[in-house]
């Protein structure tokens, strides 16, 4: 989207210039028009020119986008017209994929659309689960209620995210440097230390003689392993942008002990939630369970709920049906099924997520917390093997020179 640099003059008689991000030339007059300000002229800033290239697309931050409808629901309840209100914000917003998204949004707004339809356009970014809120607020009345809701939901699933990430920072950062430190001492350390010994033509212990057959020999194969590790990395994008291999990637996940539990828990409670939400904010079970079950990570646990809203249809209670697809622990389906006979399903299927949530916390913290001692008995481990081989050669030198 072009910029334009618009000379105008106020009801005053100031006349003053102003750089926008607009449409059109039509767009941009209008816009200042609106603002009760006078046109003299509209043109367009070449030396403005956004080169953005992405290997995945122009991505909208999350934090703005809370951030956006933080402001929309203050807005709203302050009286603001949504169609005001919009323009107010993108006048504000710095980052420029978003405002390009919120302008085009903005225009079909103006064109008669209702928010949800606008937004709808954009669902890849933002979800479905987003239209839907919106959507259900509009037919409520309470758009503002609706956003709040979706706020309170949004934070909490990102809250949640930023922790795992949090939490596997440190281990990864550790498994790094260890790494980095094994390459460097196996690529340059050890070999300079070979030629040296060879000079004083000294038998080498065995710890020395062990360690740089295992780096001659981990040389060799780097090539090889660069070459296998290249066409894994290659094959894995190729699957992750197939609708089948992404499932089948994942199915594979679900294979791995600890995983298949984390991941399996995560998924109930992002679905629980979204569920939850989508309920309070007045949508149909049939139509809720359609949008929550997108919400699962795992694809191939997504596809496992792909009847449910048939059997929603055919009578079958939620928690029936969710026992059906098999991956649903025990526990969930109870306080489920309680939730249904006491009438309360929101209230039940938020209990549910955030059980979920702390027991996915402790499984993290668990996992780190014996993570990190490992690493770092190993790394402890590998820098003494490191001193040995590297000091006791000297030790026999000065045996031989005596």
């Amino acid at each position: 989207m072009p910029y334009f640099t618009c000379r105008l003059a106020s009801a005053e008689g100031r006349t003053f210039s102003q750089t926008v991000l607009a449409g059109s030339h039509d767009e941009c007059r209008r816009r200042f028009e609106d603002d009760g300000l006078c046109v003299l002229s509209v043109r367009r800033d070449w030396k403005k020119i956004e080169i953005r290239f992405s290997l995945f697309g122009k991505k909208v931050k999350q934090r703005d986008f809370l951030m956006f409808n933080q402001e929309l629901m203050a807005l709203i309840k302050a009286g603001y017209p949504i169609l005001r209100g919009m323009e107010i914000i993108v006048g504000r917003v710095k980052s420029l994929p978003f405002k390009e998204v919120l302008m085009d949004v903005e225009k079909s707004v103006r064109g008669g659309k209702a928010l949800s339809e606008a937004f709808a356009v954009h669902e890849a970014q933002f979800g479905t689960v987003y239209t839907a809120s919106l959507m259900a607020g509009e037919r409520s009345g309470n758009l503002a209620g609706a956003v709040g809701r979706y706020l309170t939901y949004a934070k909490t699933v990102s809250r949640t995210k930023s922790r795992i990430r949090s939490a596997l920072t440190y281990p990864t950062l550790l498994i790094l440097f260890a790494g980095g430190l094994l390459t460097i001492l196996i690529n340059f350390i050890l070999p300079r230390f070979s030629d040296f010994y060879l000079d004083f033509e000294a038998k080498l212990p065995a710890v020395t003689r062990g360690l740089m057959s295992v780096a001659g020999f981990l040389r060799g194969l780097a090539p090889y392993l660069l070459g296998l590790a290249l066409v894994l990395a290659v094959v894995f994008v190729w699957a992750r942008n197939r609708a089948e291999g992404r499932v089948r990637i994942d199915r594979l996940l679900l294979r791995i002990p600890w995983a298949r539990t984390l991941l399996i828990e995560s998924g109930v409670s992002l679905f629980s939630r979204t569920l939850g939400l989508l309920l309070e904010a007045g949508i149909s079970l049939v139509q809720a369970i359609g949008i929550a079950r997108h919400a699962v990570p795992n694809r191939y646990l997504v596809r496992r709920t792909a009847a449910c809203q048939d059997r929603i249809k055919n009578g079958q209670t939620l928690s029936d049906t969710l026992a059906e697809t098999q991956f649903f622990p025990p526990l969930a389906l109870d306080m489920i099924r309680i939730g249904e006979s006491s009438a309360n399903l929101e209230g039940m299927l938020a209990e549910v997520a955030d059980f979920y949530d702390a027991r996915t916390r402790s499984r993290i913290d668990t996992l780190v917390s014996l993570i990190e001692p490992v690493i770092i008995i190993l790394m402890g481990l590998v820098a003494a093997a490191m001193l040995l081989a590297v000091y006791l050669p000297i030790f026999n030198i000065i045996q031989v020179a005596q």
